[in-house]
């Protein structure tokens, strides 16, 4: 399994023989033999993928192979990777429901296949929007019904016929023909953090389509380049934000239909956004029937079996890095989701949660270098991300990828062949912490501005960050956001230009734009806000469940109130906007910054 790749690869990595050198040099200092040995087993990786696969080209293709795909003849090819199962079965509409009409043929290496001809008419034999599900026989013999993990296209059934997701075949007649350019890379990146299903004020969830008519035109105003599309891989649990993805390849249909979806992600690069997807690998959830948890009836197949593959706080699955079909899976996937929907970037959920075994759980990450070198790393997934990164960078140029790591991890927006995890940025998860804590603990009279400008400038040289005030976390029920923070209830009586002056409004919307501006311009190398926090959106944000009687009173956003030329809301606004604009002129987010060097440093020479 050993060579490189050939020269007509486009995938090509030229990798020394690292160990080899750490067989010969025994002085090496034991954080870079560390960072050897990882770029070592990443090596190995992309080696084996090359003698199996031909490439990492053709392995991050797994969406062309595994699923169901209709043949310019009409036929249709499915297969699916389930190596604890006895027997695979699909069935359906197409079939009148008969569970073993259609039995899939065992190919090596757990995967199955079955090939259905044409129609008698000609015609595709699963017609567009049909009904179909897979039907398992596990190892014990039990019959299990499935979605594919490469199900495209899945909805929720009305509530008369029960709770589980239903798949759909997704072949429309016409597909949606994307109009325009992707836009640059911006070398300043100001972010909008934002979810379609709350980007509307009526009480329901918001469309793709309602979306991009009423929500971009805003961003664009506010002077953003970039938007972070939230909760878009589906999951059937609405209130899980998104964070509990149940189909990986299917797009929510709550907001629509994909082509739907390209058509907002289309209108985004018309006005010269970059659109970033908020991607979660760091875990599945454990929803048997509409999700990927114990897919061929055993409790691994995609995850870890036992302790490892579960995570105690998030009680979800987590995925095993270490398999090869996985990596396909979750490899194909960020691949997916920028060749069919045209995203131009990543943010990386729960990366700390990725890197230890500990999960980052009861952790502190004081930056002692132990804690990143030590055994509670988990290597599988830490060359898991570089490998995503390196593919991600190699075949697409403009490609900008985000982590979500509170711990600190070195090289973690190094590319990763210096060595490093290969990301753009992460995000400077301590800044809102440490203004939340302020607001929480101090007066603003007794402000350490010090201790904030440290806090504010203390990241790693030459590794960028996103600088926040707050994010959705801030926003979410049991929290407050800044503006509550700062007013509280004096925004349900004082908000009004024709009300009494309050001192408390007053001061309110004063620091409010003190923290946003000293975070924007001292924070980082890019900037990020959540919908609605840029007018001081007054409530928390709480989706629909038992525990609110299903209520989407703060499941939206309530633009009424920053188009409301009577109230204050508007001078929160108008100042984000200048903010984003004076940034644009000046450019302070990516010029005249020590992270921004080229050159790069040996680890071990790495500080804190």
């Amino acid at each position: 399994m050993g060579g490189k790749f050939s020269s007509m690869d486009p995938m090509e990595v030229e990798v020394p023989a690292l160990k080899d050198l750490m067989d010969r040099d025994p002085y090496l200092h034991p954080y870079e033999r560390e960072f050897r040995r990882r770029y070592a087993v990443f090596k190995d990786y992309v080696e084996r993928v090359n003698a199996s696969d031909g490439s990492l080209d053709q392995f991050t293709k797994g969406y062309d192979y595994f699923g169901i795909h209709v043949k310019p003849d009409n036929s249709v090819v499915a297969r699916e990777w389930a190596p604890g199962a006895q027997q695979v079965y699909l069935t359906g509409d197409f079939n009148g429901w008969n569970k073993e009409s259609h039995p899939y043929t065992k190919l090596e290496y757990g995967k199955w296949e079955i090939n259905i001809p044409p129609a008698a008419d000609g015609s595709c034999p699963i017609k567009h929007l049909s009904e179909i599900k897979l039907v398992i026989r596990g190892p014990h013999g039990q019959q299990l019904f499935r979605l594919s993990p490469w199900a495209k296209y899945v909805v929720p059934p009305p509530r008369s016929e029960g709770f589980t997701y239903k798949q759909l075949m997704w072949n429309p007649p016409e597909k949606y023909q994307f109009k325009h350019p992707k836009p640059k890379r911006p070398k300043s990146l100001r972010v909008y953090e934002c979810h379609v299903g709350i980007g509307t004020q009526e009480g329901k969830v918001g469309s793709y389509l309602e979306f991009a008519k009423n929500v971009v035109p805003r961003i664009v105003r506010q002077g953003y380049n970039a938007i972070q599309l939230m909760a878009i891989m589906e999951h059937a649990y609405y209130a899980s934000f998104g964070y509990q993805v149940t189909s990986f390849y299917a797009a929510s249909s709550r907001y629509g239909t994909p082509e739907e979806l390209k058509e907002l992600i289309d209108v985004c690069h018309a006005n010269g956004l970059f659109v970033l997807l908020d991607m979660v690998h760091s875990h599945a959830s454990k929803n048997v029937d509409d999700g990927i948890n114990q897919f061929d009836g055993t409790n691994s197949c995609y995850f870890h079996d036992g302790a490892r593959g579960e995570h105690t706080l998030w009680d979800s699955r987590l995925f095993n890095y270490s398999e090869y079909e996985v990596l396909r899976f979750l490899l194909s996937n960020l691949r997916w989701y920028v060749e069919e929907y045209g995203f131009d970037g990543y943010r990386f959920d729960g990366v700390t949660s990725m890197l230890y075994h500990s999960r980052g759980l009861g952790q502190g990450f004081g930056g002692h270098y132990d804690d990143y070198f030590g055994l509670n790393v988990d290597t599988e997934a830490l060359v898991y991300l570089m490998l995503g990164n390196y593919m991600l960078h190699k075949l697409y140029p403009e490609m900008i990828t985000i982590a979500e790591d509170v711990s600190g991890m070195p090289a973690m927006c190094r590319p990763v062949a210096e060595a490093g995890i290969g990301f753009d940025y992460r995000l400077a998860m301590a800044i809102p912490d440490k203004w939340i804590k302020m607001l929480k603990e101090q007066s603003d009279d007794d402000w350490d501005i010090g201790n904030l400008i440290h806090t504010l400038t203390n990241r790693r040289w030459m590794e960028p960050a996103v600088a926040y005030a707050e994010s959705h976390d801030q926003a979410l029920v049991g929290d407050k956001t800044i503006a509550f923070w700062l007013m509280d209830k004096e925004m349900y009586t004082h908000m009004s230009t024709l009300s009494d002056p309050s001192g408390i409004i007053d001061r309110g919307i004063a620091l409010h734009k003190m923290i946003r501006l000293i975070t924007h311009s001292l924070g980082g190398e890019a900037y990020l806000n959540f919908i609605g926090n840029e007018f001081g959106h007054p409530e928390w944000l709480d989706f629909p469940r038992a525990g609110n009687n299903d209520s989407y009173h703060y499941a939206r956003r309530q633009w009424n109130l920053v188009d409301d030329e009577n109230l204050k809301y508007k001078f929160l606004n108008n100042f984000d906007r200048a903010m984003n604009l004076l940034e644009e002129k000046y450019g302070w987010l990516h010029q005249d910054s020590g992270n921004m060097e080229e050159d790069w440093v040996s680890p071990s020479r790495m500080v804190v």
